[in-house]
């Protein structure tokens, strides 16, 4: 209950406090490239439901559908303005209306697509009996995934057997020892990565 209210307080405020910096963002977007200003795409949430996870659009129009990219394609695929977008974080924002709404929490594992979750083992469908997050300790390990993703021969088979593994050991480890203490720990430790 503690970390709902936590997260409905806050995401409202952050939302009312960056209104002048989504309006901002959004022109950017706009003048920088074609297509629509939001990024919508289906994800896996608590209790294994599918829900809409929203992002500032930074890449080209379709090309996240085919993540993880073959190597060195996605710099061709990111826009001008999503290089800066995804250095600073500033494409997660909109993600503050999935909290809001319920989808998300601040902190929790971060939410993969179905074909993923359909590998997951019995043990690794535990990081779906809570609230996916906009960060949690992968994300802060894993800040510059494209660039590991980048520097392997095959980032799809690297990114399921090696990044995705560890990730979700780190989900139920979190799952297993998770406080709002810990929340807001990693909610300064994301923070302090970014750039």
């Amino acid at each position: 209950m503690a970390k709902r209210l936590f997260d409905i307080t806050f995401s409202i405020i952050g939302l009312i406090l960056l209104f002048p910096v989504f309006i901002i963002i959004s022109v950017i977007i706009k003048i920088d490239s074609r297509g629509s200003i939001f990024y919508k795409q289906t994800r896996v949430g608590k209790d294994n439901k599918d829900f809409q996870i929203i992002k500032f659009r930074s890449m080209k129009t379709g090309a996240e559908e085919n993540f993880p990219l073959p190597k060195k394609q996605y710099h061709n695929q990111i826009t001008r303005a999503g290089k800066y977008l995804r250095k600073y974080k500033f494409d997660e924002l909109p993600q503050l209306i999935n909290v809001l709404l319920g989808e998300m929490s601040f902190v929790g594992p971060r939410p993969v697509l179905r074909k993923f979750v359909d590998e997951y083992t019995a043990e690794q469908m535990q990081v779906l009996t809570v609230r996916p997050g906009i960060t949690d300790i992968a994300s802060i390990k894993y800040r510059n995934e494209y660039k590991i993703l980048n520097s392997v021969e095959n980032p799809a088979e690297y990114y399921k057997n090696v990044i995705m593994q560890d990730k979700l050991a780190l989900n139920l480890y979190y799952i297993k020892n998770h406080s709002l203490f810990l929340d807001i720990k990693l909610i300064f430790k994301t923070i302090f990565s970014v750039g």
